[in-house]
């Protein structure tokens, strides 16, 4: 999305989200020279945020608990089938499954996250350990996909991954029917 259209969409909205504020800084940063037309509406959104205008959303930093709490499950767990095994397992792949398959325990301060993990040792460690267990049991029961896997890039947007995923496998399905 350009400039232009980010601004046009801000001024429409009221509202500069994070992810609009994020792109407008990556085509800032890997630009090597910005337009007239960039500049002027780069200009026309400072004055609508200066005025009020236009409102940023502030970004909400936020935390997982349980994320970091499987993490060290999977570390823990797959080290000893590693060692024992001529096997590597997929820490995501195994992680992921386990995480599906939990409560999330978010969390907005050191307190809260403090909290959540006290909370999750309590009450959740056995049922992370089965998880974690169950994930691992079904990772080594899959085949290896080998090359053909394609992991999820950050660098694109989630929604045009899937749409590609499905362009890839589902493309003669209309001829189908």
């Amino acid at each position: 999305m350009s400039i232009e259209k980010i601004v046009e969409q801000a001024l429409q909205d009221r509202y500069l989200t994070p992810v609009m504020e994020a792109e407008v800084g990556r085509i800032c940063d890997t630009a090597s020279e910005l337009s007239v037309e960039e500049y002027m509406a780069l200009d026309r959104l400072m004055g609508a945020l200066l005025t009020g205008e236009v409102v940023a959303v502030p970004r909400k930093q936020f935390i997982n608990v349980m994320e970091e709490l499987v993490l060290t499950e999977v570390i823990s767990q797959i080290a000893d089938i590693e060692a024992k095994k001529d096997r590597v397992l997929d820490v995501g792949d195994i992680a992921a499954f386990a995480l599906n398959r939990l409560p999330p325990l978010y969390a907005t301060t050191e307190e809260g996250a403090k909290y959540q993990r006290e909370r999750a040792k309590e009450e959740f460690q056995d049922l992370i350990a089965k998880q974690v267990s169950d994930a691992i049991d079904h990772n080594m029961d899959r085949p290896n996909f080998g090359l053909d896997r394609r992991a999820l890039r950050p660098d694109k947007d989630v929604f045009q991954q899937v749409s590609n995923l499905l362009q890839d496998y589902a493309n003669n399905f209309e001829d189908n029917e």
